[in-house]
């Protein structure tokens, strides 16, 4: 009689299965335990070890040559060594003579100047994209030739504008009538070498707004269109917003560009006059390849890569928040 009995709540009775009733599994409204506790299907765990084996060779690499080269001058950063004898471990004696040394501000000071001029590359690059984003004949031509400094090699630019600024027979000296010793006075070294440096930057800025441009939303700019949206209004509210990682792409770029600036400096003039267009990267390497001072070299690498990741941390978390 007892097993016929039905068990009755105040609201009348209770079905197998409802609320309040032992599920088959033995949880109470809820699927089984087992069911629960099962683990990916065999077809998940084969596309998770596919996905890993495709990513570990590109982590090995990054591991090999970004990371390990990273942590071994940070730690090299703390020691005396001309690359042939024992280092020496100095502490932190190699940081507090960088900063009590005035080349070091005199490079850090032009790393400044370049990170300000440098950023004229993007609106620059954009403005050129802007230009050539149209269907006219012959444009194919005249965007091979503003794409043509990106190929060319650093050291060529440095020789065009070495020979652009002599003051003997460049065409700078033509153009004003009397020859300017620009890359021999040390008020006009470091602007003069940025702007040689803001030719091909501003091509490869151009490069990433045209393909950019191609992947505009045209639903977006037709609306825009018929809301009566045009000119500097169309550009600001409808396609700079889309362009948003593209710039974000050109400016990070500009800035790795800017701090670690060198083959035109060692091409045009070398550091000088009298160490005035010197930066941080070329008194790397001054150091380390003409001084021997390896541990030296490898603190103003590190005070240089600290750089580089506040700015882009800086730049990364604003348009993270923007796309927030």
């Amino acid at each position: 009689m007892a097993h016929s009995v039905s068990r009755q709540t105040v609201g009348g009775p209770v079905e197998p299965g409802g609320p309040g009733m032992p599920a088959p599994g033995g949880a109470v409204g809820g699927p089984p335990a087992t069911a629960r506790r099962r683990g990916p299907t065999p077809t998940a765990r084969r596309q998770r070890r596919a996905a890993f084996l495709f990513l570990a060779p590109a982590c090995v690499m990054v591991a090999i040559y970004v990371v390990w080269p990273i942590l071994s001058t940070i730690r090299l950063s703390f020691f005396n060594w001309d690359g042939m004898t024992e280092p020496s471990f100095v502490g932190l004696a190699n940081y507090i003579e960088l900063f009590q040394t005035p080349t070091f501000y005199t490079a850090l000071k032009n790393n400044l100047i370049w990170l300000v001029l440098f950023l004229l590359a993007p609106p620059m690059g954009l403005a050129v994209a802007l230009y050539l984003n149209q269907a006219v004949a012959g444009i194919r031509i005249v965007k091979s030739l503003f794409f043509a400094p990106f190929v060319l090699s650093g050291v060529v630019v440095g020789l065009i504008f070495s020979w652009f600024y002599d003051p003997t027979f460049g065409l700078l000296a033509v153009i004003l009538g009397h020859g300017v010793p620009v890359l021999g006075d040390p008020r006009y070294a470091t602007l003069g070498i940025v702007f040689a440096a803001l030719w091909p930057q501003t091509a490869y800025c151009m490069i990433l707004y045209l393909t950019g441009l191609t992947s505009l939303n045209a639903e977006q700019i037709e609306a825009a269109r018929m809301e009566g949206a045009k000119g500097w209004s169309m550009l600001w509210h409808v396609i700079l917003p889309q362009l948003r990682p593209t710039t974000f792409m050109a400016i990070v770029v500009t800035i790795i560009g800017a701090l670690r600036s060198f083959d035109l400096i060692s091409v045009m003039t070398g550091g000088g006059p009298f160490e005035s267009s010197t930066v941080l990267a070329y008194y790397m390497y001054d150091q380390a390849i003409k001084y021997y001072r390896i541990g030296y070299s490898a603190a103003v690498a590190v005070v240089l890569f600290g750089i580089m990741l506040v700015y882009i941390v800086y730049h990364l978390r604003r348009m993270l928040r923007a796309e927030q």
